[in-house]
């Protein structure tokens, strides 16, 4: 009899046990965490292309919107939610990437060209339809820049040199995904230009971006003898 009282007592649970409670992670942490890992793309795009830093910025933006939500209902809901960490880990790097990203972009903007040259973009360079239909291979805007000094950046066309080393003469395309493979023929003549350095000036072939500086000339002549001879070109004195 008091061998099964004992035992019972045993199995019994204390009344000042509390059960076992359960606590989802917040799904919005976890998003908001990754976009914050994710806006890193910012300061990493803002180096060479602030202007593509700027379409990639949404990306942090979200990542603090949704970071927050989700923190903001973690606090409401305790009994229900767990992920407050995560919420603010997403939080600082969306905002961290966000100002470093944009705030060192700006200043490269600002900075890269040197003082009495123009600042000329590969998309200032295509005529726009109304343009083409009058005949006008060459924008206004780019025409009034001929013989002027300007400032553009690109990247180095592989198969438009012969060397890797102590390059002279290459040509300078938009991108280095859709202009710098493929046929000559396919590359619109907006989207190149040839670049002569200036003694003693030379540069190494990269895959990276240069920024070249010198005074342009335009020769809309050439659209008609092919690919091979360029309506831009320009005359460089400094090659970054």
């Amino acid at each position: 009899m008091s061998t099964t009282t004992i035992t019972r007592d045993k199995i019994r649970p204390s009344a000042s046990e509390s059960p076992l409670e359960y606590r989802a992670l917040h799904t919005g942490a976890i998003i908001g965490c990754l976009l914050g890992i994710v806006s890193i793309s910012v300061p990493l795009t803002a180096s060479n292309n602030f202007e593509g830093a700027l379409l990639v910025s949404p990306i942090a933006v979200l990542g603090m919107f949704v970071s927050l939500r989700a923190w903001a209902r973690i606090n409401r809901d305790r009994d229900l939610y767990t992920g407050r960490r995560l919420a603010q880990t997403g939080l600082f790097l969306s905002l961290l990437f966000l100002v470093t990203g944009l705030g060192y972009g700006g200043y490269v903007y600002t900075t890269e060209v040197r003082e009495g040259y123009a600042r000329v973009s590969f998309t200032e360079m295509k005529p726009d339809d109304n343009q083409l239909r009058s005949g006008l291979v060459v924008p206004p805007k780019i025409q009034d820049l001929k013989g002027e000094k300007i400032f553009i950046k690109g990247y180095i066309r592989p198969d438009s040199i012969a060397v890797r080393k102590n390059i002279d003469r290459f040509l300078l395309v938009r991108d280095n995904q859709q202009c710098c493979f493929g046929d000559l023929s396919k590359v619109n003549y907006f989207d190149q230009i040839q670049v002569d350095l200036a003694d003693p000036l030379r540069v190494d072939y990269s895959t990276r971006q240069f920024r070249i500086h010198g005074t342009l000339q335009i020769n809309p002549e050439n659209l008609a003898r092919g690919p091979s001879y360029p309506i831009f070109s320009l005359r460089a004195d400094y090659a970054e």
